[in-house]
């Protein structure tokens, strides 16, 4: 496949009039369009306006779409055991399904080619076998809850560890390799000991199986984590194993100076998720000063029910503009900062190696926007027109491996409109009441 465009091969280097060579699922050639089309010129031919590496979402929740909108305006632990986890305890199998589809599609439609996916307790097989069906790339896991939990969640540690033991011997590198495993406690608060030290020992016995958590996302939760422990947030993730280049953290938006050395040293990852940080209040991520350590900072949605969205550019405008009013300094976070942080910076969060930008040799996950939008006109520049003009309804075209997900508009591997009704029926039809929340409420 040829495909032509203005293309964005990485957070440095844009081709006006380029194109993209895809064979199998690499990509073969990157370059002048006038060159390679005649060099090409056998190849089935697609343009659109902008060709990107797809998006990456560094932390999101597929199986909470159900949810979106059921949740607003909440504190974070309120949010949480008073609503989300009374949703995610009440789904079925079948209901979880839906709720994963959903999730994923979104992302396929406004461009996110890869996730890092947090899942619930119960009926994650379902999820893993959606991504399949669906085509993304993903590395998602299981949630493991032991304490602090609603009954209908929590889960004896040994054997929610030998659950996860089992889909990662199932599910890790399947449907080609596109979906990989990360062993995934929600957080400190309701995971124990032995469970987060369970987590760390899972994932070394698994060559690429990372680890995924949240950590320090408000000031509540670190809270409890020290009342607990004695300990801050992220040294108490160290003390039981859960830093280093196979973490990755979702939001750290509380963090001293001593866990931000420590996340430095250890080359943990984290996620920042500005939408969501925004409207549960949980506080802005000091994003400046970790990329200024050299910590790696990718960018992710979180859930539908704390954004309301899975659209990653939303994210990036976001992204950009919390820093600069948080530093009171326009000149932060500017746009090619948080495209990396979307993109490769991503990648490299999920662990898969030659992802996250257009090269000779890399994975052929590639996107295609149109600019034919009144807001996109004119395109001085490239990145300022990603980070702050477009939607994720601009996204066109979706390939990962090579495969095409989505061409002009239309979603090609799934019936996208039968996903969305059903999941209409089912969202409109759970119990969302305030009796059926405070029949299933336990909070820390």
């Amino acid at each position: 496949m040829l495909l032509t465009g203005t293309v964005v091969v990485d957070s440095e280097t844009v081709i006006d009039d380029g194109a993209v060579v895809v064979e199998g699922s690499r990509i073969e050639a990157v370059g002048r369009r006038e060159e390679l089309a005649e060099a090409y010129a056998d190849r089935e031919t697609h343009s659109y306006d902008l060709l990107l590496p797809g998006f990456v979402g560094g932390h999101v929740h597929s199986v909470q779409s159900l949810g979106r909108g059921i949740a607003d305006d909440t504190e974070l632990l309120d949010w949480l055991f008073d609503y989300v986890l009374p949703m995610e305890a009440s789904l079925s199998a079948e209901e979880m399904e839906v709720a994963a589809k959903l999730g994923y599609l979104e992302l396929i439609e406004s461009g996110t080619t890869t996730c890092i996916d947090h899942l619930s307790v119960a009926h994650a097989d379902r999820a893993f076998e959606a991504a399949g069906e669906l085509g993304i790339r993903g590395v998602l896991g299981k949630v493991l809850m032991d304490q602090r939990t609603p009954d209908a969640l929590r889960e004896d540690t040994e054997a929610a560890l030998a659950e996860s033991e089992q889909l990662i011997e199932t599910y890790h590198g399947a449907f080609d390799d596109r979906i990989r495993y990360a062993v995934t406690p929600r957080f400190a608060v309701s995971c124990t000991e032995a469970c987060l030290r369970g987590a760390r020992e899972l994932a070394d016995a698994y060559d690429g199986v990372r680890i995924h958590t949240h950590a320090s996302e408000n000031r509540s939760e670190i809270e409890t984590v020290e009342s607990d422990t004695g300990l801050r947030n992220i040294h108490w993730l160290d003390e039981v194993g859960l830093t280093g280049e196979d973490v990755v953290l979702a939001h750290c938006v509380w963090t001293d100076e001593s866990e931000r050395e420590l996340l430095a040293e250890t080359g943990t990852h984290v996620t920042h998720c500005p939408s969501s940080n925004m409207k549960l209040a949980s506080g802005v991520a000091p994003v400046v000063d970790y990329l200024d350590r050299g910590i790696n900072v990718a960018l992710g949605n979180d859930g539908a029910p704390c954004n309301n969205t899975l659209d990653p550019l939303t994210e990036m405008r976001q992204a950009s503009l919390l820093q600069k009013i948080d530093r009171l300094d326009p000149t932060v976070s500017p746009a090619r900062t948080v495209f990396e942080m979307a993109t490769r910076n991503g990648a490299r969060a999920a662990g898969f190696e030659q992802l996250g930008a257009l090269r000779e040799g890399w994975r052929a996950d590639v996107i295609g926007l149109t600019t034919d939008r009144t807001r996109a006109v004119p395109v001085h520049d490239v990145f300022s027109h990603l980070a702050f003009a477009a939607h994720g309804d601009d996204v066109q075209f979706t390939m990962v491996d090579g495969d095409v997900l989505m061409a002009d508009g239309e979603v090609r591997v799934v019936d996208a409109a039968a996903i969305r009704r059903r999941g209409r029926e089912v969202g409109l039809g759970m119990d969302v009441s305030e009796e059926r929340r405070a029949a299933r409420r336990q909070k820390p």
